[in-house]
């Protein structure tokens, strides 16, 4: 295929992407506004740290709800369709969250942005490796967790300089602009071939790969395998998920996002403010969510970039390696600093430089990879509900940190706490060295294989 014909692709896939800002953009409001809220009251009404901490942690919650249903109804009406869908519930929770003159109307605005956000966690990176070359399938892919993580940054970036109505106003747009944005992508080629519109399947792809491209070869590889699919003797999801070769995929995919969310990563985030004014840096708490925001997009920037070219599993290695560390820096600084008042005060600049470290290779490795792999470890027939099962298993352990959180901060202390993290990331890279697979450059067919027992060829690997 043509250099030229990667482009739509590319479009394709950054529109899909763009429902993860919209969800970025809900994570990052929590930092800069928890102040205006808790503090100054600025909805006009008392919020207790308490009822904040829930505000949180509701959103998470809302996208655990969500995901095992939205997995039928992107093989019931598609997964550009799905998507669409979410713009006007979405809206809802934006109107909730701008005009709430109660804490219960901010609950019930979080968690039904935690609910569309959760959506799109299941159905955008489906549609991602789903219009992709083979080649190009880990970069697109993780165009998801770049454009979570500009969200985060846009939350960040407004929640600092503008005031909680232009905050709410400005994040209330985005799911318009994905709206007018995806309405002109096609609906994925893959998805179309297994409801047998095989002239819609052809127009996708034909769109997608270029008008000039060849697609003969790829299509017919499309059709082959859904035609395989549809051969098998129909069975019951529930018995199709007990196969051996989906239970061990299911694993690797679960654990993957467990790991993502319990080495920390939300609660750095969610809490980035009140943690860099408590290490008493000198650095107000809006300017150091802005730099972890800057260093986030910019790393994950390079995670896109290497992807395809490193492979999945080497950024996995390094990048537990590296939390382990980071976070284990930041315990010995916050213990040192209770044990020994005043020790630390010329040291305020450690856990900034350990959250950046901490950021940087978390969004090379465990911040893309656990949602691409997902997309890619399943044959059509169970690819959806899988797939939920484990943004369900994602989004639960990110709503089990953001709460506990806090309080474990309080209980034992930010030290032990940042440390629990950090045993977690050694299992993380202990499991990606000995259970994880290289899906890099391999087909569906080959990851299956290899699933199931199989050697994949290694020039099938590059």
């Amino acid at each position: 295929m043509s250099e030229g014909a990667v482009l739509p692709q590319y479009i394709a896939g950054l529109s899909a992407s763009f429902g993860a800002l919209c969800m970025g953009a809900s994570i990052g409001w929590s930092s800069p506004v928890e102040a205006m809220i808790t503090k100054s009251y600025d909805y006009g009404f008392p919020i207790t740290t308490s009822q904040f901490g829930w505000i949180s942690s509701l959103l998470t919650l809302g996208a655990t709800v969500i995901c095992i249903p939205i997995g039928f109804s992107i093989d019931w009406i598609g997964r550009r369709p799905t998507m669409l869908a979410l713009i006007p519930p979405y809206m809802v929770g934006w109107v909730l969250m701008i005009w709430a003159n109660n804490v219960a109307m901010l609950y019930c605005g979080r968690f039904i942005l935690g609910m569309c956000g959760g959506a799109f966690c299941v159905t955008a990176p489906m549609y991602c490796t789903e219009i992709s070359q083979t080649a190009l399938r880990g970069t697109i892919g993780a165009f998801f967790q770049l454009l979570i993580v500009s969200g985060v940054f846009y939350g960040y970036l407004v929640g600092a300089f503008l005031p909680l109505d232009t905050i709410n106003i400005l994040c209330a747009i985005l799911p318009l602009i994905f709206a007018i944005v995806h309405y002109f992508m096609p609906e994925s080629p893959v998805y179309l071939a297994i409801k047998g519109r095989n002239e819609d399947a052809a127009a996708a792809l034909q769109w997608l790969r270029g008008k000039n491209a060849n697609i003969d070869d790829e299509l017919k590889e499309i059709m082959e395998e859904t035609q395989r699919q549809n051969d098998q003797p129909k069975t019951n999801i529930l018995v199709a998920l007990r196969r051996p070769i989906v239970l061990k995929g299911l694993g690797i995919a679960v654990l993957l996002q467990v790991f993502q969310q319990w080495t920390g990563i939300n609660a750095i985030l969610f809490y980035s403010t009140s943690i860099f004014e408590d290490t008493g840096s000198g650095i107000s708490g809006s300017n150091a969510t802005l730099i972890i925001g800057v260093t986030q997009v910019v790393s994950t920037l390079v995670g896109v970039a290497i992807i395809d070219k490193a492979g999945r599993r080497i950024l996995l290695l390094i990048s537990g390696l590296l939390m382990a560390i980071t976070t284990a820096a930041m315990g010995v600084y916050f213990q040192l600093k209770e044990s020994n008042p005043g020790s630390m005060d010329n040291f305020g600049w450690l856990p900034i430089a350990s959250i950046c470290i901490f950021i940087v290779f978390f969004s090379i490795g465990f911040g893309p990879v656990p949602w691409l792999v997902m997309a890619e470890l399943f044959s059509e027939d169970v690819k959806s509900v899988a797939g939920s099962i484990a943004g369900t298993s994602n989004w639960l352990s990110a709503f089990m940190v953001t709460l506990l959180f806090p309080i474990l901060k309080e209980a034992i202390h930010p030290g032990p706490t940042f440390w629990i993290f950090t045993v977690i990331a050694v299992l993380s890279f202990l499991y990606s060295l000995f259970f994880v697979p290289e899906t890099k450059g391999k087909t569906i067919i080959e990851i299956q294989h290899m699933l199931s027992g199989g050697k994949v060829e290694k020039n099938n690997t590059t």
